[in-house]
C-alpha cells in the first residue's frame, strides 16, 4: 500500500510516516502544498493524508485541484482547527474524511482502514436534473449556460439532492449528510437552505425543481 503524507510540521509528518511504515506501507512525504499536488497528480497512491495549513498551496487548494484533475484518491485531511465550518469546507472541496490535531494514532489508523475499504470509486463527471447541472470536479453549478454561485453549504445540499434525484429525502437525512454529526440545532435549518437554493436555482429561471413533500421531505426532479 502506498500513502502520500502532505504535512509541513516535521514532527507530525514523521509520526505519521513511522506509523504507516510499521504497518507495511510505502510512504512519500511532501513538505508543502505545491509538491503535494504534484506528487498526488503524477503518482499512484492508495490514500493521501493532507494537512490544511501548508506553504505554497493550502490543503483546500490542493484537494480542490486534485478533484478538478479527476484524481479520486481517498483523502484524509488534518487540521488544528476544530470548527464545524472548517470540516464542512474540507468535505465540500472533495475530502473523504477529516481529523483534528492532536489525534490518536489508533484513530488515524482506523480512519485510513475505513477509507481503503471504500476505495477510490470513479465519480460521475456531471450530475444533471433537467437544465440544471452540477460538476463535482470543479463545484460548477449551471442552469443551462448560466453559472450559479453557491455557498459551500448550499452546494453540498444541492449535490445531495441531485445524487438522490427523484427520491424523497427527509430533513434528517440531509442534516446527517451535510451538517456536522454533533450538530444539535433546529432541524428546520434545512428549510432555510432549501429556500436559499430555490432563490438561486429556480426562481430566477422560472423553474421549480425542488418539490416539498408535506410530512416527508424534499424531492429534486427535472424542470
Amino acid at each position: 500500500m502506498r500513502a502520500l503524507v502532505v504535512e509541513d510540521d516535521v514532527r507530525v509528518a514523521e509520526t505519521v510516516r513511522r506509523m504507516l511504515i510499521s504497518d507495511g506501507w510505502s510512504v512519500v512525504v511532501a513538505r508543502d502544498g505545491a509538491d503535494g499536488l504534484w506528487q498526488g497528480t503524477e503518482n499512484e497512491f492508495d490514500v493521501i493524508v493532507l494537512d490544511i495549513m501548508l506553504p505554497e498551496l493550502n490543503g483546500y487548494q490542493v484537494i480542490k485541484e486534485l478533484r478538478s484533475r479527476e484524481v479520486w484518491t481517498p483523502v484524509l485531511m488534518l487540521s488544528a482547527k476544530d470548527g464545524e465550518y472548517d470540516q464542512a469546507d474540507a468535505l465540500d472541496y472533495g475530502a473523504d474524511d477529516y481529523l483534528v490535531k492532536p489525534f490518536s494514532v489508533v484513530v488515524l489508523k482506523a480512519r485510513l482502514r475505513a477509507l481503503l475499504r471504500r476505495g477510490s470509486k470513479e465519480r460521475p463527471a456531471v450530475l444533471s436534473a433537467g437544465s440544471l447541472t452540477l460538476n463535482p470536479a470543479d463545484h460548477a453549478v449551471c442552469r443551462g449556460d448560466t453559472p450559479i454561485k453557491l455557498t459551500p453549504r448550499e452546494y453540498s445540499t444541492l449535490e445531495f439532492l441531485m445524487r438522490n434525484k427523484g427520491r424523497v429525502v427527509t430533513k434528517t437525512e440531509i442534516l446527517q449528510s451535510i451538517w456536522d454529526e454533533n450538530y444539535g440545532g433546529d432541524v428546520n435549518i434545512v428549510e432555510v437552505y432549501i429556500r436559499y437554493l430555490r432563490k438561486r436555482i429556480d426562481i430566477p429561471f422560472g423553474t421549480s425543481s425542488i418539490r416539498t413533500v408535506r410530512g416527508s421531505g424534499y424531492c429534486l426532479g427535472e424542470d
